[in-house]
Formats: structure tokens, C-alpha cells, sequence
């Protein structure tokens, strides 16, 4: 008879191990903390709330819980995955510290807020600087997408309350600046609003695009080279009127929804101004087309030099039509004071606002799935954190991975490359951590660590 053979290998289990870290491919986030200065900005930054004699500086905590952000925590005890490895991460705040300074912080208000996003502020622009041709904004444009989402609530919280989906929670309003089809995007800014904040509020966009834009590196801050994109929700002429004001003269890619006056435009289309859509790759779409319809409806209170482009297609299997859509045809439309170029072009380039999608849904899994915390104002210091979180998550393939690493998502670094385990060996007075050759993605760590050790120091 022959002996079975099981599915998987019998091995024993005990406790007693050392000299091996486990999360050691995190240490390309250390690194890239390092060489861009982010530890001695927030350290810098957050001086004011340091106690006398304190042993931990408050810049390094508020890493430390964007560090267990970054690796899939979503609470503040989730930074003893950091504390456990003190050869990688050195000393960790413990818990009560930790909350100690969230209240500090949360208590300062707008002061610890305008600290932090000037820190992030400074390194962004050495980030960018640093990345050259793969930075967002390496042919002097920039592209600012602009979108709301809600993050449920499981108690009572502050500003909890009820939303537009018939759910309980927060609705922020939250911006990124988009990498285009060679990576991801970083965040810009996060507004963090009640679950009953409307939609289309102007006053909350305009306020949610001054911190993106300040965010920015000086000379991209005003000016036609920098693109601000939101789905409908944007388009109110307070919010057009304040992108199109003198000497701010930012362009814009906004939608718009399809009211009584632009349905009884479209009806006035002639059919051959119809021309085909693109998909995404740039090629004809068929059962696609756009058209131009500036000069149909009455367009005199709103700024000068809109245009407005409206697409017809044919809907998705599943898909349900409206009231204003068109012969079986759905029709979106958008506004954009973008002069000349192809409307084919102009209505791809809004299209792709819809990677906003994918930045979101990267922040629920990086921390923006729920608000942990009970008042506004620590909630909107778990905000920053977030942003700290997904910064570097963004920064590090920035710099670090080339090709399709760059592209991948904090799910995938973290299964591919933050979760590999290494032997830490002290030799020569210097500790290394040696990955096993048998990890897929060893190589990838090792030439990313090899990138960012390239790069220039800060100062």
C-alpha cells in the first residue's frame, strides 16, 4: 500500500525565534522617507507641540502611524506592527503617547493642519524635482481631479449623519493629482465635511481646490498649465467663476448635467456635426460621438470663454436610460475653457477623470474606510495621515519602480513587496537585511532600495 502524501508540509511552531524582520520590504518606505527629507519636514513642522523633555518627537509618531497606514493598519494601535521592528523602524510611541498627541494636534485646529500640509507641501516639490521625467508635472502641465466619497460610520461620531445613499457617516471631498497611465496619483487635499454635505457645494470645492493648489509647487499654482477636473458635482457658477477669475486663470474640465436647455440643444444637433468618440486608447469608439454645443444655449452668465461639449453613446448592457437621454442613447456633457484641440481629444481627457475612481478606492484601502476616531477634529488629523500614507505609497514606485511595478497598487505592495520577511545580520558594524532569493519580487526590492540609495540627500 502506498503512504499518503498530504497537500501541504507538517512543520512545528514555536516563539522563541530572532533575527528575522517581518514586514522588512517596508524598509523601501523607510528609505524613501529618508532621502526626501519627510522626517526632518514634520519633525520641523510639529516642534511647536513637542513637550520638554519628551522622548519621542511628534513628526516621528505622526510618521510612524502614516508608516502603519501604508501597511494596511487602519487604526492607532495598528503602529505596534512598526514597534515590533525597532531595528527597521527605531523607537515607536507607545499607544497612550500616540493618542496623547492626536488630542494636541486635534485641539491646535487649523494651526497643526497648515503645519502638516506645509511640510508635505516643501517635499512634494523635492519629490517632483527628484523624479524628473516621471513626475506628474514633467511637461509643465498638472492635472487636479476633484471628488467626493463617503466613508460610513458604525457609531455615534461627530458630524456623522445621514447621506445622500440613505447610509450614516462623513462625505469629504477629496483631490489628487493624477500620473496619468504610467502610475497611480497622490493626494492633495482632504476636506472632511458631515454625511449631509451636499454634492454641489461651491463654497467646499473652492475650498478643497485651495489646498490642493497649494500643495503644488509655486509656479503651478495659477495658470493655464494647471487642470482642475470634477464630475458634475462641480459644475455651479461659483465654483467656474472662481477657477476663471483674473490673475488665478486656472483651466478646467468640469461636467455638467444635462438640464432642460442642453437636452433642447442636442435635439438641434445636425447629424453630421456628430464625429466619433475615443476610447481609451485613443482610437475610435464605436457607438460613440461627440459634438460641440457652445453656441446653442444661453451661456451669457457664465464665464467667458466656456465651451460646452456634450457625448451621446450607446449604454452599457444593464445600464438604465433617463429622461433627457436620446434616442436610446445616453448623453453626458462637460464644460472646459480649453481653446482649440480635437473634441475627441478634449472629451477623452475628461473621461479619464474616472482614475479618481481608482485614487479613492485606494484610500479605502489605505485607511479611508472608516474614521476611527470620535471628534471632527481628530478625524480630520486621521485625514492627514491618510494623505501622509498615500504620498508615500505614491512617491516610492515614483522614484523607486519603473514599468508595471509603478503601476501597482498599495494591495499589491503590500502582498509583493511590504510583506516579505528578511534576516537582519549585524557585520562590520552595519545591519543588513537579507531577503531570501526564493520571494518572486526579491530582485524588485533590492533594485528599488539600489534607486533610492542614488538619489541625492536632502540638504
Amino acid at each position: 500500500m502506498s503512504k499518503r502524501i498530504g497537500s501541504y508540509p507538517r512543520v512545528r511552531v514555536e516563539g522563541s525565534g530572532s533575527g528575522t524582520v517581518s514586514q522588512a520590504g517596508a524598509v523601501l518606505l523607510v528609505e524613501t522617507v529618508r532621502k526626501l527629507g519627510l522626517d526632518t519636514a514634520i519633525s520641523t513642522a510639529l516642534a511647536p507641540w513637542r513637550k520638554p523633555r519628551a522622548v519621542h518627537e511628534p513628526g516621528k509618531i505622526l510618521l510612524d502611524v502614516a508608516l502603519g497606514v501604508a501597511l494596511g493598519g487602519d487604526c492607532l494601535a495598528d503602529v505596534a506592527l512598526l514597534r515590533a521592528e525597532p531595528a527597521v523602524f527605531g523607537p515607536v510611541a507607545s499607544d497612550p503617547t500616540v493618542s496623547r498627541l492626536i488630542d494636541a494636534l486635534a485641539a491646535a485646529g487649523p494651526k497643526a493642519l497648515t503645519a502638516i500640509r506645509s511640510a508635505r507641501a516643501k517635499v512634494r516639490s523635492r519629490v517632483w524635482d527628484l523624479a524628473g521625467a516621471n513626475g506628474p508635472a514633467a511637461d509643465g502641465s498638472v492635472i487636479v481631479d476633484i471628488d467626493g466619497v463617503l466613508v460610513l460610520a458604525h457609531s455615534e461620531k461627530q458630524d456623522a449623519t445621514a447621506t445622500w445613499k440613505k447610509t450614516f457617516g462623513h462625505h469629504p471631498l477629496v483631490a489628487f493629482v493624477d500620473h496619468g497611465q504610467a502610475g497611480s496619483g497622490e493626494p492633495v487635499a482632504a476636506l472632511l465635511r458631515p454625511g449631509n454635505a451636499g454634492s454641489n457645494t461651491a463654497s467646499d470645492h473652492i475650498e478643497t481646490a485651495r489646498l490642493a493648489l497649494a500643495q503644488l509647487p509655486k509656479h503651478l499654482r495659477r495658470g493655464r498649465q494647471t487642470l482642475i477636473r470634477t464630475d458634475s458635482a462641480g459644475g455651479t457658477h461659483a465654483f467656474l467663476d472662481w477657477l476663471s477669475k483674473p490673475g488665478r486663470w486656472l483651466s478646467y474640465s468640469v461636467g455638467m448635467t444635462i438640464t432642460d436647455a442642453i437636452h433642447q440643444a442636442v435635439l438641434k444637433i445636425p447629424k453630421k456635426a456628430w464625429t466619433p468618440a475615443y476610447d481609451s486608447g485613443g482610437t475610435e469608439r464605436p457607438g460613440a460621438w461627440v459634438a460641440e454645443i457652445t453656441d446653442m444655449p444661453d451661456l451669457t452668465t457664465w464665464p467667458k470663454g466656456m465651451r460646452l461639449i456634450v457625448r451621446k453613446e450607446r449604454p452599457h448592457p444593464g445600464a438604465q436610460l433617463r429622461f433627457t437621454d436620446l434616442d436610446g442613447l445616453r448623453l453626458t456633457c462637460f464644460a472646459t475653457n480649453t481653446k482649440g484641440g480635437q473634441l475627441a481629444d478634449l472629451e477623452l481627457r475628461h473621461r479619464r477623470r474616472a482614475r479618481c475612481e481608482d485614487r479613492i478606492r485606494n484610500a479605502r484601502d489605505t485607511g479611508l474606510r472608516n474614521l476611527p476616531l470620535h471628534d471632527t477634529a481628530q478625524n480630520q488629523i486621521w485625514l492627514e495621515i491618510v494623505s501622509l500614507a498615500l504620498d508615500l505609497l505614491a512617491w516610492m514606485p515614483m522614484l523607486a519602480l519603473t514599468a508595471e511595478t509603478r503601476r501597482w497598487e498599495p494591495k499589491r505592495l503590500r502582498l509583493r513587496l511590504f510583506s516579505a520577511a528578511a534576516q537582519l545580520v549585524t557585520t562590520g558594524r552595519r545591519r543588513w537585511l537579507r531577503f531570501t532569493a526564493r520571494w518572486p519580487w526579491t530582485d524588485v526590492i533590492t533594485r528599488a532600495i539600489q534607486r533610492l540609495a542614488a538619489l541625492q540627500n536632502p540638504g
